[in-house]
């Protein structure tokens, strides 16, 4: 089978599905004037509302990259957000780095790859 892209435009697509994974294009909030754990929660949103497109669930992650603006400024409370957000025992591969992200006010960017369900 051939891969699946969706919501493709000339620079990315927002998902991409190849042989039983699911690869999410980089996902940042959409409200950018709120602080740290709103831009966290909105953040996962986006991701839950892709995965489930993609026919997959925030269960099934087997790695995430985290960037934040200051890390040491929004790493506790992104991480208060990703604790109550994330399931219990299905913790996937994770990084954070900080890093100068597109626009002054993104706070957290997260990009995820996850499996299909079997």
């Amino acid at each position: 089978m051939p891969n699946q892209r969706l919501h493709t435009n000339n620079r990315m697509s927002q998902i991409v599905i190849n042989r039983g994974t699911v690869y999410l294009a980089g996902q940042v909030a959409d409200d950018l004037s709120a602080g740290i754990e709103q831009q966290t929660r909105e953040t996962l949103a986006a991701i839950e509302a892709l995965l489930a497109e993609a026919g997959s669930d925030k269960r099934h992650i087997l790695s995430v990259t985290i960037y934040l603006k200051d890390i040491d400024a929004h790493f506790a409370g992104m991480n208060a957000v990703w604790d109550q957000w994330l399931p219990e025992g299905v913790a996937p591969a994770r990084a954070t780095v900080e890093a100068k992200l597109c626009e002054p006010e993104i706070l957290v960017e997260l990009s995820v790859v996850a499996a299909l369900p079997e």
